[in-house]
């Protein structure tokens, strides 16, 4: 039976809430579950907000807690140790095949960094506990998919980052990642930086100078496309023109699948030995601990992790040696 584990995220936040709900409301899943979190603090929300674990059956729990309840929506050390205790847990069963896939509730930034950690992100993280040669980030959302040529900098330093090698390594991550999700040729689109794709130059060079210099390189090898004005490309691959967007930088690619359907967007983590999936919101300290976390980004994680999991596994030993 397919076993997808579940990290439960910061226990000051609506992880573990969206995780419990997304199983109550899957109780006729036919998968396994194993959560890593705080089992005090779970157990304690779920009697508080009265929800109804009857029935549900193979669910294992880590306990990475200590059993300290958590005050909610507070940035405390404690909450970020906690975050990092279930990542690392979850990995080490990953990587020894104890689970098939990997779903994430959302971690606090500043929480983890209080706790010690050398790393800013879920993505980065996960990348070095694996000994990852590449990862790329890639949203999920309908028809729509979108990857990243950079992600947490600031945009001056985001349009920096444009340059003809970044892109063509941007794109040969997106392909391989596609791959791995079983697309053998996906059909990838580069969207423009500059206003209507720069307009020969009007409107800036990186178009010329940059962008199509790395496509043109990237069609040796792959199907690529571009560089496609950003005001309509993502319309496009949602109509199922294109396999794939590689957005430039963070906001880029977050607008447009966030606008298209905020709660279905799921982030998956191409290039790990074992499939990743995230919902793409963070901790919601604002509401949490009140019972009116929306569920369905991370119910969407799970059934994405279900969908592609076992294929990826598969891809994933197919082209490792390509990486």
């Amino acid at each position: 039976m397919l076993n997808i584990g579940i990290t439960l995220g910061d226990p000051a936040g609506i992880g573990p809430e969206i995780v419990a709900k997304s199983l109550v409301d899957m109780k006729d899943r036919q998968f396994k579950v194993t959560l890593f979190g705080d089992k005090n603090n779970f157990d304690s929300m779920v009697s508080r907000y009265s929800l109804n674990f009857s029935g549900i059956n193979n669910i294992d729990f880590i306990d990475t807690g200590n059993g300290k309840l958590i005050e909610y929506g507070k940035v405390s050390e404690h909450a970020g140790r906690v975050s990092i205790n279930s990542i690392e847990m979850a990995v080490e069963y990953a990587m020894k095949h104890k689970i098939d896939a990997l779903a994430t509730a959302p971690i606090n930034k500043e929480a983890i960094i209080k706790a010690g950690s050398k790393y800013i992100d879920h993505t980065s993280m996960l990348r070095e506990l694996s000994e990852s040669k590449f990862i790329t980030t890639l949203f999920e959302v309908n028809n729509l998919r979108i990857t990243f040529l950079s992600k947490h900098v600031s945009l001056l330093d985001a349009v920096k980052y444009v340059k003809r090698d970044n892109i063509y390594s941007g794109i040969r991550e997106t392909y391989e990642g596609m791959k791995l999700l079983g697309f053998d040729n996906p059909k990838i689109a580069v969207a423009a930086l500059n206003p209507h794709g720069g307009e020969s130059g009007m409107f800036g060079y990186e178009e010329i100078n940059e962008i199509t210099p790395a496509i043109e390189r990237g069609r040796d090898t792959m199907n690529v496309f571009g560089p496609i004005p950003a005001d309509s490309v993502f319309h496009y691959a949602s109509l199922g023109n294109y396999d794939v967007v590689l957005s430039l930088y963070h906001d880029q690619g977050h607008i447009a699948a966030k606008t298209y359907d905020f709660d279905h967007t799921v982030s998956m983590n191409p290039g790990l030995p074992f499939l990743r999936t995230s919902v793409d919101h963070g901790t919601a300290f604002d509401i949490s601990g009140k019972n009116t976390g929306n569920f369905i980004s991370m119910k969407e994680a799970i059934l994405k992790a279900e969908k592609y999991a076992l294929k990826y596994k598969v891809n994933y030993e197919k082209y490792k040696s390509e990486f």
